[in-house]
């Protein structure tokens, strides 16, 4: 069933880096920064005030359906939570074989013949030898998600949330439609084509990037901000994950961040507790003020980035669905207490 969360205030607004006229949000980002958490905390976000989302995953893994504890999504779009004031998020896990047979029927009436092909491995075949033409099908099928429009004219979804590959590959796959078009130059194939291109390079998509304040992830964001702006594309914003909170005042450290055991000593004999855990507490805070010295470090190195910044909470993977409703709340202005019902 549904989930129905408590975490969005149907009045809440999105902060300032999260754009309503923005369709399509893709999130990349290093591996291992959490961004389909991220994607998955955005779409619920994009939520609020009652508006209809759709979560795409890419990459076969079915991180949505972990996340939201359900069952492997099949290829179409199943419902995975509700939230105040009517908003609704749904999921869908694009799989390129069906998505090449979706494409011939779209445009050929080709889903029989397809179907037999599948059997025989030609889609397999077709899709894992020519890994462009795969990138192609997908973003393609993303470009029909937010285009799609219902009998009454409007859009079936208000949002669409892409959790997309990582950064070292990001622009590559953004642009894979572009680098195939020539070979199109009419019929139906080169305007869904033109139709890709100009969903992804307009303004109605932004690029959101996801990294850990350490140093190679910080890098590799830098780095794509660079690539992508550089080939057309929008980035909406840098989204620090799993930033460390300060738990140790300046005050109490030496040079070279040193505790002293002594003083940490002493506090445990008011607390009533063994001194003897001082010199493993203190060398435990040193290694953190560490950490928290080289978390300042990289964000200084992201201020030279002009791309606004959402910071979102130190929550060990793997994040549970009160967590994520925790995180969705930082993607708004005027965040609303997180919690769950089922």
């Amino acid at each position: 069933m549904p989930t129905r969360t408590a975490a969005l205030d149907a009045g809440a607004q999105l902060a300032p880096a999260i754009s309503r006229k923005a369709r399509l949000h893709v999130v990349s980002g290093k591996g291992g920064t959490g961004k389909t958490t991220v994607a998955a905390a955005l779409a619920l976000a994009l939520t609020a005030g009652g508006h209809k989302v759709l979560l795409i995953e890419v990459e076969g893994r079915q991180a949505i359906a972990q996340l939201f504890d359900q069952p492997a999504l099949p290829y179409e779009e199943r419902r995975l939570a509700t939230t105040p004031g009517g908003g609704s998020l749904w999921g869908l896990a694009i799989d390129a074989e069906q998505a090449m047979i979706e494409y011939l029927d779209m445009f050929y009436g080709l889903k029989r013949s397809a179907r037999g092909l599948k059997k025989m491995g030609a889609v397999d075949f077709v899709t894992t030898l020519a890994p462009g033409l795969r990138d192609v099908l997908l973003t393609g099928k993303v470009k029909e998600s937010v285009t799609r429009t219902e009998s009454d004219g409007h859009h079936a979804y208000d949002a669409v949330v892409l959790d997309a590959p990582p950064t070292g590959r990001i622009t590559k796959f953004l642009d894979a439609t572009k680098e195939v078009a020539s070979l199109t130059k009419i019929g139906p194939i080169n305007r869904q084509s033109d139709g890709v291109i100009k969903l992804l390079h307009g303004s109605q998509t932004a690029v959101h990037l996801v990294t850990l304040l350490e140093e190679m992830p910080v890098q590799e964001t830098i780095d794509a901000v660079g690539d992508l702006t550089a080939n057309g594309f929008t980035v909406g914003s840098i989204v620090v994950n799993r930033a460390r909170p300060a738990l140790i005042e300046a005050s109490m450290l030496g040079p070279d961040n040193a505790v002293d055991p002594k003083a940490i000593a002493a506090g445990l004999r008011k607390a009533n507790l063994p001194p003897a855990l001082a010199p493993s507490l203190a060398e435990e805070m040193t290694a953190y003020a560490d950490r928290l010295e080289l978390q300042a470090e990289n964000a200084a190195r992201l201020d030279a980035v002009d791309i606004p910044r959402i910071t979102l909470p130190d929550l060990n993977p793997p994040v549970e669905l009160g967590e994520l409703n925790e995180l969705a709340a930082c993607f708004l202005s005027t965040p609303a207490p997180a919690g769950i019902d089922a």
